[in-house]
């Protein structure tokens, strides 16, 4: 991954330091979002033990040859590309087909999202309705790539065309959930959630990480523009 970090690091970084000496939150906050970022994704992956195996088995049974486990370079706060780690919900070869589909995407901007994506398995319809296809994610929590609050993580063909605006997403770390997570998610537009996660960006706060945290079981129940 090292030429991702020399292509991301210099400019995010640059706008990161403008942005936090702007909107700067308290001194503990860091601290205590770190001490809940670890405990709630150890609880979270303790807990989950016996619903990873069912989701690890029915994924083997819907395509043997493929992996439980998809992984992918997403960037991190500062520009700093991680693996980013989900249940498989797709075909193997999703990527290679990926270039065939781009002229289907449902959204405007960097990010490709596609209602009726035919790379989606059987399996991976049912995981991403109900986002069980990101519990792994907790493990990236604990590593410290990710924090249970925060922008959702962009890929890096997407980051290469962000604007100076957008790279600000690049100033926090990326989370399991936020704003855009919670407010419509697949259903807004990619100029509402860079202005959404800027809000987070601006007013995060401990209380505003826990809203979130249970708005987001309110938001995998309902299901909304989960795909």
């Amino acid at each position: 991954m090292t030429d991702l970090n020399h292509r991301f690091i210099g400019a995010a970084a640059s706008l990161g330091q403008q942005e936090r000496a702007r909107t700067a939150p308290s001194p503990l906050y860091p601290v205590a979002k770190r001490a809940i970022d670890i405990a709630g994704a150890a609880l979270g992956l303790v807990l989950l033990l016996p619903l990873f195996a069912v989701i690890a088995l029915m994924i083997k049974l819907d395509d043997p040859k493929g992996p439980v486990i998809f992984k992918q370079i997403r960037i991190g706060k500062d520009g700093r590309p991680f693996w980013m780690y989900k249940f498989r919900s797709m075909v193997v070869n999703s990527e290679e087909i990926l270039p065939q589909l781009l002229d289907r995407n449902d959204l405007k901007g960097p990010m490709f999202k596609m209602k009726e994506d035919p790379r989606v398995t059987r399996v991976g319809k049912f995981l991403r309705k109900y986002s069980l296809d990101e519990l792994p994610q907790l493990w990236n929590v604990l590593k410290n790539d990710m924090s249970l609050v925060g922008p959702r993580p962009a890929l890096p063909r997407e980051v290469e065309q962000y604007s100076a605006l957008d790279r600000q997403r690049l100033t926090v770390m990326p989370g399991c959930t936020g704003l855009w997570q919670v407010s419509g998610r697949s259903g807004l537009s990619f100029e509402q959630m860079i202005e959404l996660d800027l809000y987070y960006i601006r007013h995060r706060s401990i209380w505003l990480d826990l809203v979130l945290i249970l708005k987001t079981f309110r938001a995998v129940l309902t299901c909304r523009n989960a795909y």
